[in-house]
């Protein structure tokens, strides 16, 4: 499978503080990959280096081919790119549209026509935000303005959803039509690398998962082959939440046998570089 996006020995941090200490990491085409992890781990801060929101101190970053360690990040819009961070980032006296509009600002200079395809495109995956788009975003539901920050990240028409903890803040109700809305983003063959805290929610839809600690992968490989003791151990939880992981990938796991003696992969652990 070809690789899309690739993280090679990726450290960053904030001023003299180093958050990530080399991240490996690799998303196939058509794939979806979750990141998973403690507070702290180094999740959002990976998403947000992938992204150009934080500078990359060490390693480097490709995206279908493409050096883009020191693009910026409207460049790696351009590139085919999109982020729908946790905290939705939704202009709230903006309506629907106008927020759906903005997401596709550089599509719509671009190319026009497919902008126009694009937001038809949107509006059917989304009929609920078809239905409020002269609705200002400010007065949506939860569960409205977590649709409506996926569906402006996908008025680029972009070839990978980075997504940073949809659950977040939602319903379980909620989180279920999420999931299906993601489900079918996945089916129709976009790339997703998700980062999430509901760890049973993720791994019903991912493919491959990864296990962040201290700024690094210490644990990946596909869902269907996971050791959930050990990612549970790793993510801290106790037994019952640990045996709800075993059930989120038992599904997978009768769709793809492994062979026998078929091994993850565990990242070495690496040595602290010194803060810059």
């Amino acid at each position: 499978m070809t690789t899309l996006l690739e993280l090679s020995g990726v450290a960053t941090g904030f001023g003299s503080k180093r958050v990530l200490h080399g991240v490996d990491l690799s998303v196939p085409k058509g794939s979806a990959v979750g990141v998973f992890g403690l507070n702290g781990a180094g999740k959002s801060v990976t998403m947000k280096t992938v992204v150009g929101l934080l500078r990359c101190w060490d390693g480097s970053i490709t995206f279908d081919g493409r050096d883009i360690t020191r693009m910026g990040p409207e460049e790696r819009v351009r590139a085919g790119m999109a982020y729908a961070p946790q905290a939705r980032q939704l202009f709230p006296k903006m309506t629907v549209e106008q927020n759906l509009r903005l997401g596709g600002y550089l599509l719509r200079r671009s190319d026009r026509a497919r902008f126009t395809a694009t937001m038809e495109r949107v509006y059917e995956r989304f009929p609920i935000l078809a239905q409020r788009r002269t609705q200002r975003s400010g007065s949506l539901s939860g569960g409205e303005r977590a649709m409506l920050a996926v569906a402006r990240a996908l008025a680029s028409d972009p070839s990978m959803l980075l997504i940073d903890e949809p659950s977040a803040g939602l319903a379980p109700v909620v989180i279920d039509e999420v999931f299906r809305l993601l489900g079918q983003l996945r089916e129709d063959g976009l790339t997703i690398l998700l980062v999430e805290q509901n760890v049973t929610f993720g791994l019903r839809l991912v493919d491959r998962a990864a296990v962040m600690q201290s700024g690094t992968v210490v644990y990946e490989g596909p869902v269907d082959r996971l050791d959930t003791a050990r990612v549970a151990k790793l993510l801290g939880v106790g037994r019952l939440l640990g045996s709800h992981l075993e059930r989120a990938v038992g599904t997978k796991r009768t769709k793809s046998r492994p062979p026998r003696g078929a091994a993850l992969k565990s990242s070495p652990s690496r040595r602290r570089a010194r803060p810059r």
